[in-house]
């Protein structure tokens, strides 16, 4: 039998609208759940549906006047929150309820070290000091999965992976033990064994002390592990609700249906026999030196990518794959020779290791990167034309004004965009468009090589499955050749024909990807295809070595 008062969470009503001059857009319309304690409700849907402006409100968190409080009620533990002044809402923020924002480095503070980041909450909400705060920071980095906690405290965000970065995001959300945590894409960054072991830990925390949590992401995956119940946002509604086994088998609403008809299928793109090699590398080896002393003396390495070696013939994709800090996108910069590396690398038969800045420029505009981040890795004082026609400034001077505008135009009708929106600013794109922006400007140029880090790893499931398509497409109509950095697994096996798992900077496997998948021989590999593919639960030793 219930408590007579177990709601930690009630919204009901919850409308937000955001003002631009005279106008107004709707973002949350009419929005009501509840969450009980020790309960998971998990809020999916596509980019721009409602599900951060929802979380944001609770915390009065919306960018005022631009969206001011916002119509309906708040109410935790029975207390309305959105009738609370500033000062009693900061002593529920990040004491009571707290959150996991999606994007770690804009919640970091670049100048400050790890350490004292988390030590600044802890005496905040804790008064914890001195070992106090540093034996507790060093507790909650290892309940986190942050390999050697003591090492780290003097770390800098910048010195860490990203997923590493959220994994601290997390413990300093834990750090005070709230009743109420709400997680806003908290795995995204996260590779499928740490997000085992992160969702493990959220999963314990609650038993432990009965906390509830709001889940927002777009991995419906997690939703099922996770969640208890599901709300269903778009366009601001909620327009399906249910406890989560009852909406995955028997979806009532057809947007609810498409979304979980929406994983990428597998379709890799077959490589012809005798196609020429792209590029090559043997033994290649990237070591940062850890410097120590007045005299800033190497004291150790820190072996980033540890002697690797690839082939990838033309029209090939090779999926790249392993844990965050793995050594993934170092090899990628490296190949492009955007890190120093040792070792051979040869493009299309030429050795470009070694090659100097200008030597390298003749080769930059047939080998192009995709960056995981489009918020980060496009110009916001930058049109869209602005941004995918500033290669060919560079790369092809000889192109008139008119030419190079067409070759814009192309560009955007191949990656799925209006032309007519091409002298917008990328504020005024969903993730999803930004992405594709990120795309056109790659392949823009008409590279033959291009390097995918992570493409995909911030979109909802629907776009996603459009990015994959348009990947797909894009390869076969230009023979393109690909390396597809990711830790989503089934993306890779909806794009890879040959398969490279790397850990702690070394291949522990390679092979076609439907033989790796089928059949994987390492522990490690055998690891990473549970965690992602519900097989079991991950051997924890294995991923913890």
């Amino acid at each position: 039998m219930e408590a007579p008062y177990d709601k930690v969470l009630e919204v009901n009503e919850l409308s937000v609208a955001f003002k631009h001059g005279q106008h107004e857009t709707l973002a949350v319309d009419r929005v009501s759940f509840e969450i009980k304690k020790g309960e998971t409700v998990a809020l999916v849907g596509e980019s721009g549906s409602g599900k951060s402006v929802t979380a944001l409100s609770v915390l009065k968190l919306l960018p005022y006047p631009s969206a001011p409080h916002p119509p309906g009620t708040i109410h935790f533990k029975g207390q309305h929150l959105l009738h609370l002044p500033d000062a009693e809402i900061r002593h529920v923020r990040g004491n009571d309820i707290t959150i996991i924002f999606q994007e770690p480095m804009t919640s970091l503070n670049p100048l400050h070290t790890i350490e004292k980041q988390i030590g600044e909450i802890l005496l905040l909400h804790s008064g914890l000091t001195g070992q106090a705060a540093r034996e507790r920071t060093i507790e909650l980095l290892s309940q986190v999965g942050i390999p050697d906690p003591q090492m780290r405290l003097k770390s800098y965000p910048h010195q860490l992976s990203g997923g590493q970065r959220q994994r601290v995001m997390i413990a300093m959300a834990l750090a005070n033990e709230p009743d109420l945590l709400i997680a806003d894409e908290p795995t995204t960054a996260l590779d499928v064994t740490v997000q085992a072991q992160i969702l493990n830990l959220l999963k314990e925390l609650q038993r432990r002390l009965g906390m509830a949590m709001l889940f927002i992401t777009h991995d419906l995956g997690i939703v099922r592990k996770l969640a208890d119940t599901v709300c269903v946002m778009k366009e601001g509604k909620i327009v399906e609700t249910g406890p989560v086994e009852r909406v995955f088998t028997a979806p009532v609403h057809p947007y609810t249906r498409a979304l979980l008809a929406a994983e990428p299928k597998p379709d890799p793109a077959p490589v012809c026999a005798g196609a020429p090699v792209v590029i090559q590398t043997k033994d290649l080896k990237v070591w940062f030196p850890i410097k120590r002393g007045v005299m800033r003396r190497a004291v150790g390495y820190i072996k980033a990518v540890d002697g690797v070696s690839i082939e990838v013939r033309q029209g090939e994709t090779l999926g790249i794959v392993g844990e965050s800090g793995s050594g993934k996108t170092t090899l990628g910069l490296a190949i492009l020779r955007l890190v120093s590396s040792d070792g051979p690398i040869v493009f299309l038969g030429s050795t470009i290791a070694g090659l100097t800045f200008r030597q390298m420029r003749p080769f930059r505009r047939h080998m192009q990167i995709v960056f995981q981040d489009p918020y980060g890795s496009l110009s916001p004082r930058m049109s869209v034309s602005d941004i995918i026609e500033e290669g060919l400034g560079v790369h092809a001077p000889n192109l008139s004004r008119a030419e190079r505008e067409q070759r814009v135009i192309r560009a955007l009708l191949d990656v799925g965009l209006d032309p007519n929106t091409r002298f917008r600013y990328p504020h005024e794109f969903s993730g999803g468009q930004r992405q594709r922006i990120a795309v056109a400007r790659a392949i823009v140029l008409e590279p033959t090589f291009v390097v995918l880090d992570e493409p995909t790893s911030a979109l909802d499931m629907l776009i996603q499955a459009q990015i994959v398509d348009l990947l797909r497409a894009l390869q076969k109509r230009r023979n393109l050749t690909y390396m597809f950095i990711s830790h989503d697994l089934r993306v890779v096996a909806a794009l890879a024909c040959r398969l490279l798992v790397m850990r702690h900077g070394k291949v522990v496997e390679e092979g076609p990807a439907a033989e790796v998948f089928a059949r994987p021989k390492s522990p490690y590999t055998q690891a990473l295809l549970a965690a992602a593919f519900n097989l079991e639960t991950a051997p924890e030793d294995v991923v913890a070595q």
